[in-house]
Protein backbone atom coordinates (compact mmCIF):
# COMPACT_ATOMS: atom_id res chain seq x y z
CA UNK A 1 0.00 0.00 0.00
CA UNK A 2 1.61 3.23 -1.11
CA UNK A 3 0.95 5.64 2.15
CA UNK A 4 2.86 8.67 0.11
CA UNK A 5 0.08 8.92 -2.42
CA UNK A 6 -2.75 8.17 0.26
CA UNK A 7 -1.49 10.83 2.45
CA UNK A 8 -1.16 13.12 -0.48
CA UNK A 9 -4.95 12.68 -1.81
CA UNK A 10 -6.32 13.22 1.68
CA UNK A 11 -3.53 16.63 1.61
CA UNK A 12 -5.52 17.54 -1.81
CA UNK A 13 -8.72 16.84 -0.49
CA UNK A 14 -8.43 18.77 3.02
CA UNK A 15 -6.68 21.74 0.56
CA UNK A 16 -9.91 21.83 -0.94
CA UNK A 17 -11.97 21.70 1.32
CA UNK A 18 -10.72 24.56 2.91
CA UNK A 19 -10.63 26.52 -0.35
CA UNK A 20 -14.00 25.80 -0.80
CA UNK A 21 -14.78 26.81 2.89
CA UNK A 22 -12.92 30.30 2.25
CA UNK A 23 -14.75 30.82 -1.00
CA UNK A 24 -17.83 30.37 0.70
CA UNK A 25 -16.90 32.80 3.42
CA UNK A 26 -15.80 34.99 0.96
CA UNK A 27 -19.49 34.42 -0.81
CA UNK A 28 -21.54 35.26 2.09
CA UNK A 29 -19.64 38.09 2.87
CA UNK A 30 -19.94 40.10 -0.45
CA UNK A 31 -23.37 38.96 -1.21
CA UNK A 32 -24.79 38.71 2.44
CA UNK A 33 -28.36 40.28 2.25
CA UNK A 34 -29.81 41.78 5.60
CA UNK A 35 -32.90 40.51 7.42
CA UNK A 36 -35.02 42.63 9.60
CA UNK A 37 -35.57 40.65 12.31
CA UNK A 38 -38.65 42.31 12.29
CA UNK A 39 -39.98 40.66 9.28
CA UNK A 40 -39.97 37.21 10.97
CA UNK A 41 -42.04 38.34 13.78
CA UNK A 42 -44.32 39.81 11.62
CA UNK A 43 -44.91 36.60 9.40
CA UNK A 44 -45.13 35.04 12.49
CA UNK A 45 -48.41 37.17 13.31
CA UNK A 46 -50.39 37.03 10.45
CA UNK A 47 -52.71 34.82 10.04
CA UNK A 48 -50.75 32.66 7.26
CA UNK A 49 -53.33 31.93 4.73
CA UNK A 50 -51.52 33.41 1.87
CA UNK A 51 -55.15 34.54 0.30
CA UNK A 52 -53.96 37.42 -1.09
CA UNK A 53 -56.65 39.96 -0.06
CA UNK A 54 -53.87 42.22 1.21
CA UNK A 55 -53.00 42.98 -2.15
CA UNK A 56 -49.41 41.01 -2.08
CA UNK A 57 -48.53 37.39 -3.67
CA UNK A 58 -48.79 35.75 0.11
CA UNK A 59 -47.90 36.30 3.57
CA UNK A 60 -44.48 36.67 3.03
CA UNK A 61 -44.66 39.18 0.57
CA UNK A 62 -46.45 41.48 2.84
CA UNK A 63 -44.54 40.63 5.93
CA UNK A 64 -41.64 42.64 3.88
CA UNK A 65 -43.88 44.69 2.64
CA UNK A 66 -45.15 46.08 6.48
CA UNK A 67 -41.45 45.90 7.45
CA UNK A 68 -40.43 48.50 4.36
CA UNK A 69 -43.40 50.45 5.38
CA UNK A 70 -45.24 50.01 2.17
CA UNK A 71 -48.19 48.20 3.71
CA UNK A 72 -50.51 48.77 6.33
CA UNK A 73 -50.10 46.98 9.65
CA UNK A 74 -53.73 46.47 9.42
CA UNK A 75 -53.61 44.91 5.82
CA UNK A 76 -54.05 41.29 7.14
CA UNK A 77 -58.05 41.58 6.95
CA UNK A 78 -58.41 37.66 8.14
CA UNK A 79 -56.55 37.96 10.92
CA UNK A 80 -58.77 41.06 12.06
CA UNK A 81 -58.24 43.67 14.40
CA UNK A 82 -55.76 41.34 16.97
CA UNK A 83 -53.08 41.06 14.16
CA UNK A 84 -52.70 44.62 13.32
CA UNK A 85 -52.08 45.41 17.09
CA UNK A 86 -49.46 42.70 17.11
CA UNK A 87 -48.21 44.73 13.87
CA UNK A 88 -48.64 47.69 15.38
CA UNK A 89 -46.54 46.83 18.53
CA UNK A 90 -43.99 45.42 16.28
CA UNK A 91 -43.51 48.28 14.01
CA UNK A 92 -44.06 51.09 16.66
CA UNK A 93 -47.27 51.99 15.20
CA UNK A 94 -51.14 52.74 15.18
CA UNK A 95 -53.43 50.50 14.74
CA UNK A 96 -56.19 52.29 12.54
CA UNK A 97 -59.55 51.29 13.52
CA UNK A 98 -61.04 49.27 10.43
CA UNK A 99 -64.54 48.53 9.79
CA UNK A 100 -65.03 44.99 9.77
CA UNK A 101 -65.56 43.06 6.44
CA UNK A 102 -67.43 40.34 6.30
CA UNK A 103 -68.56 37.95 2.45
CA UNK A 104 -72.28 37.41 2.01
CA UNK A 105 -74.24 35.73 -0.34
CA UNK A 106 -76.21 37.41 -2.39
CA UNK A 107 -79.13 34.94 -3.26
CA UNK A 108 -81.69 33.40 -1.75
CA UNK A 109 -82.24 30.69 -4.36
CA UNK A 110 -82.76 27.36 -2.34
CA UNK A 111 -83.27 23.63 -4.01
CA UNK A 112 -87.28 24.84 -3.36
CA UNK A 113 -87.33 28.29 -4.65
CA UNK A 114 -85.06 27.90 -7.51
CA UNK A 115 -86.43 26.52 -10.67
CA UNK A 116 -84.08 23.89 -12.58
CA UNK A 117 -83.88 23.64 -16.34
CA UNK A 118 -81.97 20.23 -16.30
CA UNK A 119 -80.36 17.74 -13.57
CA UNK A 120 -76.91 18.31 -13.16
CA UNK A 121 -74.97 14.78 -12.59
CA UNK A 122 -71.44 15.65 -13.69
CA UNK A 123 -68.73 16.51 -11.22
CA UNK A 124 -69.49 18.42 -8.33
CA UNK A 125 -68.42 22.15 -9.35
CA UNK A 126 -69.91 25.50 -9.69
CA UNK A 127 -67.56 26.33 -11.84
CA UNK A 128 -67.87 23.46 -14.32
CA UNK A 129 -71.86 23.39 -13.91
CA UNK A 130 -71.83 27.03 -14.88
CA UNK A 131 -70.14 26.27 -18.43
CA UNK A 132 -72.87 23.83 -19.25
CA UNK A 133 -74.84 25.25 -21.40
CA UNK A 134 -74.84 28.61 -18.59
CA UNK A 135 -76.52 27.26 -16.10
CA UNK A 136 -78.68 23.84 -15.08
CA UNK A 137 -80.59 26.72 -13.00
CA UNK A 138 -83.03 28.49 -15.13
CA UNK A 139 -81.53 31.89 -12.75
CA UNK A 140 -78.40 32.48 -14.60
CA UNK A 141 -76.79 34.54 -11.95
CA UNK A 142 -78.17 31.39 -8.55
CA UNK A 143 -76.06 29.81 -6.55
CA UNK A 144 -75.15 26.66 -7.93
CA UNK A 145 -75.05 25.01 -4.35
CA UNK A 146 -71.92 22.35 -5.28
CA UNK A 147 -69.34 23.95 -2.94
CA UNK A 148 -66.67 25.57 -4.70
CA UNK A 149 -66.41 28.35 -2.13
CA UNK A 150 -67.20 25.61 0.82
CA UNK A 151 -63.72 24.10 -0.61
CA UNK A 152 -61.71 27.13 -0.94
CA UNK A 153 -62.74 28.96 2.45
CA UNK A 154 -59.72 27.79 4.75
CA UNK A 155 -61.51 29.09 7.75
CA UNK A 156 -64.67 26.57 7.93
CA UNK A 157 -67.36 29.42 7.09
CA UNK A 158 -69.06 28.00 4.56
CA UNK A 159 -71.54 25.68 3.98
CA UNK A 160 -74.35 23.90 1.74
CA UNK A 161 -78.05 24.27 2.92
CA UNK A 162 -80.54 23.42 0.83
CA UNK A 163 -78.56 23.96 -1.96
CA UNK A 164 -77.46 27.71 -1.15
CA UNK A 165 -74.09 28.96 0.41
CA UNK A 166 -74.50 29.71 3.53
CA UNK A 167 -71.71 31.58 5.49
CA UNK A 168 -71.23 32.04 9.40
CA UNK A 169 -69.90 36.13 9.37
CA UNK A 170 -68.44 34.84 12.89
CA UNK A 171 -65.74 32.86 11.41
CA UNK A 172 -65.51 34.91 8.03
CA UNK A 173 -62.13 36.69 7.72
CA UNK A 174 -62.88 38.49 4.60
CA UNK A 175 -60.71 36.89 2.74
CA UNK A 176 -62.56 36.87 -0.32
CA UNK A 177 -61.02 33.43 -1.82
CA UNK A 178 -65.36 32.31 -2.24
CA UNK A 179 -66.21 35.35 -4.27
CA UNK A 180 -63.34 34.33 -6.68
CA UNK A 181 -64.30 30.84 -7.26
CA UNK A 182 -68.05 31.76 -7.72
CA UNK A 183 -68.87 31.99 -11.31
CA UNK A 184 -71.56 33.54 -10.77
CA UNK A 185 -70.44 36.18 -8.36
CA UNK A 186 -73.36 35.93 -5.85
CA UNK A 187 -70.36 35.96 -3.20
CA UNK A 188 -69.57 39.79 -2.15
CA UNK A 189 -66.84 41.35 0.75
CA UNK A 190 -68.54 43.48 2.07
CA UNK A 191 -69.12 45.77 5.29
CA UNK A 192 -70.90 43.81 8.21
CA UNK A 193 -72.46 46.96 8.73
CA UNK A 194 -74.42 46.80 5.72
CA UNK A 195 -77.34 45.38 7.03
CA UNK A 196 -79.92 46.05 4.36
CA UNK A 197 -79.42 43.44 1.63
CA UNK A 198 -81.13 42.58 -1.97
CA UNK A 199 -80.17 39.45 -1.92
CA UNK A 200 -80.86 38.95 -6.04
CA UNK A 201 -79.00 39.80 -8.84
CA UNK A 202 -81.17 38.68 -11.75
CA UNK A 203 -81.87 41.47 -14.32
CA UNK A 204 -84.32 39.35 -16.55
CA UNK A 205 -87.59 41.01 -16.57
CA UNK A 206 -90.12 40.56 -13.88
CA UNK A 207 -92.10 37.79 -15.53
CA UNK A 208 -89.07 36.45 -16.67
CA UNK A 209 -87.31 35.94 -13.59
CA UNK A 210 -89.90 35.24 -11.00
CA UNK A 211 -90.57 31.95 -13.42
CA UNK A 212 -86.81 31.53 -12.91
CA UNK A 213 -87.08 31.82 -9.26
CA UNK A 214 -89.66 32.14 -6.75
CA UNK A 215 -87.33 34.83 -4.60
CA UNK A 216 -85.97 36.87 -7.58
CA UNK A 217 -86.48 40.69 -7.83
CA UNK A 218 -88.71 41.42 -10.00
CA UNK A 219 -88.13 44.90 -10.96
CA UNK A 220 -91.67 46.13 -9.45
CA UNK A 221 -90.36 48.97 -8.20
CA UNK A 222 -92.46 49.32 -4.85
CA UNK A 223 -88.95 49.34 -2.79
CA UNK A 224 -87.99 52.63 -4.58
CA UNK A 225 -91.25 54.15 -3.99
CA UNK A 226 -91.87 53.35 -0.39
CA UNK A 227 -87.74 54.61 0.29
CA UNK A 228 -88.11 58.09 1.68
CA UNK A 229 -84.26 58.63 1.75
CA UNK A 230 -83.65 58.04 -2.11
CA UNK A 231 -81.62 55.02 -1.17
CA UNK A 232 -83.17 52.17 -3.20
CA UNK A 233 -83.62 52.04 -6.91
CA UNK A 234 -84.32 49.40 -9.56
CA UNK A 235 -81.56 49.32 -12.10
CA UNK A 236 -81.24 46.79 -14.80
CA UNK A 237 -84.58 45.09 -13.27
CA UNK A 238 -83.06 44.82 -9.82
CA UNK A 239 -83.26 46.84 -6.98
CA UNK A 240 -79.70 48.40 -5.92
CA UNK A 241 -79.44 49.86 -2.10
CA UNK A 242 -76.86 53.12 -1.78
CA UNK A 243 -75.63 52.27 1.88
CA UNK A 244 -74.70 55.69 2.58
CA UNK A 245 -78.30 56.95 2.01
CA UNK A 246 -79.58 53.65 3.49
CA UNK A 247 -81.62 54.45 7.27
CA UNK A 248 -82.08 50.75 7.77
CA UNK A 249 -85.72 51.89 8.17
CA UNK A 250 -87.13 48.54 6.83
CA UNK A 251 -89.53 50.45 4.69
CA UNK A 252 -88.05 49.10 1.63
CA UNK A 253 -88.01 45.37 2.93
CA UNK A 254 -92.13 45.56 4.03
CA UNK A 255 -93.09 45.67 0.66
CA UNK A 256 -91.23 43.39 -1.00
CA UNK A 257 -93.05 41.33 -2.68
CA UNK A 258 -91.09 38.59 -3.36
CA UNK A 259 -88.69 39.08 -0.14
CA UNK A 260 -85.80 39.41 -1.57
CA UNK A 261 -84.63 42.59 0.66
CA UNK A 262 -83.73 41.37 3.77
CA UNK A 263 -81.93 42.99 6.99
CA UNK A 264 -79.42 41.03 8.51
Amino acid sequence: MNFTAIMYAVGLLGGLGILAGLMLTFADSMFHVEVDEREARVREAVSGANCGVCGYPGCDAFAAAVVRGEAPVNGCLPGGIQTAEILADIMGKNAEAQERMVARVLCLGQNDVVKVRYAYTGYQSCRLAAQMSGSPNMCHVSCLGLGDCVRMCKFDALRIENGLATIDEEKCTACGLCVGVCPHNVIKVMPQSASVLVKCRNTQPGRAAREACQAACIGCKRCEKACQHDAIHVVDNCATIDMDKCTRCGDCVAVCPAKCITIV
